[in-house]
């Protein structure tokens, strides 16, 4: 018989796990294009909460910048980047109806950081450090945003959130249950079990829907190969991949490799428009 104490705990758990899974919706975000991301995503998180956020953050970012003279510094640098941008956006449509109708904002910010990111709904930053180290072509800095409009459209910053919110409650509910505070080693499992993986997959998924956008743009996919070969040769340790956010360097470049071919086919044709 389950003494009173464990009937609690239990009954705790129950509802910590039931909260985590009926406060999730089930979405399909993107539709699967040629490279075939179709994946079912489970959201907690409201998109318009998202998105309100990630408007106000943009905004703070962009003023920080200003402040600092950092914000497009270099009007031809800005230029390129709105430019390339710009030919990546109509085929957004590919892959949801709503996209192309975003308020998309494209700015550059002066900073050694080999980086650029697209928040949700539309909100792109490319870090001069991307463009001058790498010594970054068209094909390649396509590539790169491409990539980061992949990560908007397929919501990953709101799954991601969702993912976090539920495993939280899971945890609690495991404490509740056994009694034992898990700590740091309990947020490391829940990590390695839960969030990182679904993070490596949302990067193969950007990977696969930025190569085609790119090639929808006529910009040459294959270029996604030698960009992340360059990131390759920037050097740094990496963590063990089963404890990486990313994929390992060698597991993308075979993924890209492979996607790169899929899409060829949609380059070509673009080329001749």
């Amino acid at each position: 018989m389950l003494n009173k104490i464990t009937r609690r705990r239990l009954a705790w758990a129950a509802f910590g796990l039931a909260l985590a899974i009926t406060g999730c919706q089930t979405v399909q975000t993107t539709r699967g294009g040629v490279v075939g991301v179709e994946r079912t995503q489970r959201m907690a998180v409201s998109a318009q909460q998202v998105d309100s956020a990630a408007r106000q953050q943009y905004s703070q970012i962009l003023a920080e910048a200003d402040k600092k003279g950092l914000l497009n510094r270099d009007a031809k640098q800005t230029e390129r980047v709105r430019a390339i941008a710009q030919r990546l956006i109509p085929h957004t449509a590919v892959f949801r109806d709503d996209a192309p109708r975003w308020q998309w904002e494209v700015n550059v910010i002066a900073s050694d950081q080999v980086n650029a990111w697209c928040m949700p709904g539309g909100k792109i930053a490319v870090y001069t450090g991307l463009i001058e180290k790498l010594k970054i072509s068209d094909d390649e800095l396509a590539a790169v945003i491409g990539h980061e409009i992949a990560h908007a459209l397929r919501e990953h910053a709101r799954e991601r959130m969702s993912r976090q919110m539920a495993t939280g409650v899971g945890l609690a509910a495991i404490e509740i249950l056994t009694g034992v505070r898990l700590g740091d080693i309990g947020q490391t499992l829940a990590q390695s079990m839960f969030v990182l993986p679904n993070s490596r997959e949302n990067e193969q998924e950007a990977d696969r829907i930025g190569v085609e956008l790119a090639a929808r743009a006529a910009y040459d996919p294959r270029a996604a190969v030698t960009l992340w070969n360059k990131m390759a040769g920037q050097g740094g340790g990496q963590p063990p991949q089963w404890l990486s956010t990313h994929p390992s360097h060698e597991t993308r470049i075979r993924d890209l490799q492979e996607y790169s071919q899929r899409v060829l086919p949609l380059y070509e044709q673009a080329k001749k428009r």
